[in-house]
């Protein structure tokens, strides 16, 4: 069961970050995707993102095309959509894959409780440094309070892992504390919102997404079936993507094209700091 488990998250997650092209400061330029090499780590967090967008961007197109009729620019998910798709291979996004297939380990990683835990804690203090800073910056004032938050959730199942398998609670590794710090560096003023709302984007949504992929397979693997409160949150899930997907757009109304590929070009970089925490899982970061 362990080794047939580790072998669907190789194959499902592990080669969500490779080598790709990537970002150039306009939009007809990133549909073309002149090269730029970006490495990214391995993760399903920012694969399942994208890949839940697939399905979404039919639906946002529709709803925005009274307003993209009228409007200089697409969507802005949209834009952020098109990119990240081309940093999927092939066989992650068979039509829109643009990154090459990495080599697989031969011997696919079987995570740990210890693994585990160092990645919920590691996600911890990236959402604590996210929530900060929505808290802090008054531009960012209607994502606060969304029912996305996940700090509390952390908190409770960081203690239940530990009590659980007696576990000491280890500090945030390498991979939390500088994606955290390099987040809290990113933003000086309301000019740095739109790269700032590249990672807010990726990082929950990719959770919303992928990241419950990630927990069910830990909870048959690890917990003996036992859902951590980190993937829950209500009933009404899927208003509230929608209600801050909705703000998101808002937001970007006002964004000239020089800030929208701001937020566009952040995205390998929000790649790579999800899928670094990540890589807990999949054995590529000690701790």
């Amino acid at each position: 069961m362990k080794l047939s488990i580790a072998l669907l998250l190789t194959a499902g997650s592990a080669t969500a970050f490779a080598p790709s092209s990537l970002v150039h400061s306009s939009y007809s330029r990133h549909l073309n995707l002149a090269t730029k090499s970006v490495f990214c780590k391995h993760s399903a967090l920012c694969m399942s993102a994208a890949e839940a967008n697939v399905a979404e961007s039919a639906a946002i197109a529709d709803k925005d095309t009274d307003a993209t009729a009228t409007s200089e620019f697409p969507p802005i998910l949209q834009e952020l959509r098109e990119v990240a798709m081309r940093l999927h291979t092939r066989e992650q996004a068979p039509r829109e894959g643009k990154a090459e297939e990495p080599k697989k380990p031969a011997e696919p990683h079987v995570p740990t409780q210890a693994d585990y835990l160092q990645f919920l804690v590691d996600s911890y203090v990236v959402y604590v440094a996210l929530e900060e800073i929505v808290n802090e910056v008054d531009a960012l004032a209607p994502f606060r309070n969304s029912g996305l938050e996940r700090t509390q959730a952390l908190e409770t199942d960081i203690a239940y892992m530990c009590e659980k398998f007696d576990l000491q609670r280890p500090d945030a590794g390498k991979a939390g504390s500088m994606y955290a710090a390099q987040l809290k560096n990113m933003i000086k003023s309301d000019e740095d919102v739109p790269e700032l709302m590249c990672h807010y984007y990726n990082f929950y949504f990719a959770h919303l997404a992928g990241g419950r992929m990630i927990g069910k397979q830990m909870s048959k693997l690890l917990l003996d079936g036992e859902a951590l409160e980190f993937y829950k949150w209500g009933e009404n899930v899927n208003g509230m993507k929608d209600t801050v997907k909705g703000q998101i757009e808002e937001l970007a109304e006002g964004w000239n094209r020089q800030e929208r590929d701001s937020c566009i070009d952040a995205t390998a970089a929000a790649f790579m700091g999800g899928g670094g925490i990540n890589g807990y899982l999949y054995g590529r970061n000690p701790h």
